[in-house]
């Protein structure tokens, strides 16, 4: 029950984030706003997220789950009541801040509830189907709230995901609890062993950061979950609707549609990935991440390379390569729970949230930019071809990205003792020399 609570509040929030998604034009119109200021309402929404990774971290060592998400949701219900009113940009911006405040706090939340209620060997599994159940919020925002705002209008739609996050204010404060009952400490169990480790520790609140960063596993979590789904929540946060609609000259439906099937293979791909994360796990980073940024970036060059409008099967080859994403990143945090001690867990989880959406956030404002100096920044004069050269600015951040994977990557195993430095494999030939 108390997962059951915590995983739908995470389809809530997934929802309130997405929630322009599909009425990206409508806000465009509504608030008269070029294609740079509309990335700003994504953009400064992912930077309040990513900036408070760190700190809803820390708390959580603090505090536990319970005060925090249901906080995070109470700033998610007044933020969505603010957007619902909104009379300008400025009032619509501070309303995506307080939405990416409350956002931010949720889905770490969630993690450390798996922590501290479930065995540690069934923790893998638990953060795959949490984030795979949780990104049906997207399907949320796309099709009914869409629906709702194009039938009754903006304050009513916006409105009701305010009442909604009120809803689950109460909800998970009433039911999610920090530990389970006769324990006097948030502690994770192994089942297996009978191995019992502390959560929290309030030596985290001074020291966890600078530890968890100073590992070369958690920074491997960082840009494994910066380089795997920035490209599919760039696009389904805000370009992916304009871009299918306007650029590829698709019916709403078929737009709808589309983000459908997107969230839909990312449930299907989630236990294979998943189920092979645990089968190799000192090698996920070259069978699974890297392989899955690869299929990315394929499947978005033939799609801008293609000449004229991208036919339908395409288009849906690039909703399979972009859905692989959210399951790539969640090795991100396997990294992160494996190479650092159960106390600096949502620190190391807070840190490797952020690289995520660092990258989409990168990925929505360089859009924008690029969108903006080809004279195509308002619905009007959006275009096919201003759409493809500005998805070319996604290919820096997965070059980036995998670079640092690679270097992460290798000193992650040297640090653990899977392989040699090469001066010690070096000096080791030298002394077979006659």
């Amino acid at each position: 029950m108390v997962w059951g609570v915590g995983v739908t509040a995470y389809i809530v929030s997934v929802t309130n984030r997405s929630s322009l998604s599909a009425v990206g034009v409508d806000a465009a119109v509504r608030f008269d706003a070029d294609a740079s200021t509309l990335s700003m309402f994504a953009v400064i929404q992912l930077a309040v997220y990513g900036g408070m990774q760190i700190p809803v971290g820390l708390l959580l060592d603090r505090f536990g789950a319970r005060p925090i998400i249901t906080v995070g949701m109470a700033l998610m219900a007044v933020g969505q009541l603010v957007l619902a009113f909104a009379p300008d940009v400025g009032w619509a911006i501070f309303a995506r801040m307080l939405l990416g405040a409350g956002d931010a706090a949720v889905f770490p939340s969630v993690l450390r509830v798996i922590a501290v209620w479930f065995p540690e060997r069934q923790a893998p599994l638990m953060v795959q189907v949490t984030g795979l159940v949780g990104q049906s919020g997207q399907i949320l925002a796309v099709l009914p709230l869409a629906a709702l705002l194009h039938a009754t209008s903006w304050t009513i739609a916006f409105g009701s995901l305010a009442g909604l996050g009120a809803l689950f204010t109460v909800l998970t404060f009433a039911v999610i609890r920090n530990r389970p009952p006769g324990r006097v400490e948030d502690v994770s169990v192994d089942t297996v062993t009978g191995a019992i480790h502390v959560v929290r520790s309030s030596a985290d609140l001074r020291q966890g950061f600078r530890e968890s960063w100073a590992h070369p596993g958690t920074r491997l979590a960082f840009w494994s979950h910066f380089t795997t789904p920035f490209s599919g929540t760039a696009f389904v946060l805000l370009w992916g609707f304009p871009f299918l609609t306007v650029g590829e000259g698709l019916t709403p439906a078929m737009a709808s549609l589309l983000f459908t099937v997107y969230v839909v293979f990312g449930i299907l791909v989630g236990p294979v990935i998943g189920a092979l994360s645990i089968r190799h796990p000192t090698n996920r980073s070259r069978l699974l991440v890297l392989p899955v940024i690869g299929i990315q970036v394929v499947a978005w060059l033939a799609v801008i390379l293609w000449p004229g409008p991208a036919p339908l099967w395409l288009l849906f080859a690039l909703a399979f390569a972009m859905s692989t994403g959210g399951p790539g990143s969640m090795i991100g945090f396997d990294h992160a729970r494996t190479f650092n001690p159960s106390h600096r867990l949502s620190t190391a989880t807070g840190i490797t949230n952020v690289g995520g959406f660092l990258a989409a956030l990168l990925a929505i404002l360089l859009i924008g930019i690029a969108m903006d100096a080809q004279g195509a920044g308002t619905p009007a004069t959006y275009t096919l071809d201003a759409f493809r050269i500005a998805f070319l600015t996604q290919l820096p951040l997965w070059a980036l990205g995998s670079l640092f994977i690679v270097i992460e990557r290798r000193r992650t195993r040297i640090h653990v003792g899977l392989d040699e430095p090469r001066s010690r494999r070096r000096d080791r030939g030298t002394d077979r020399l006659p």
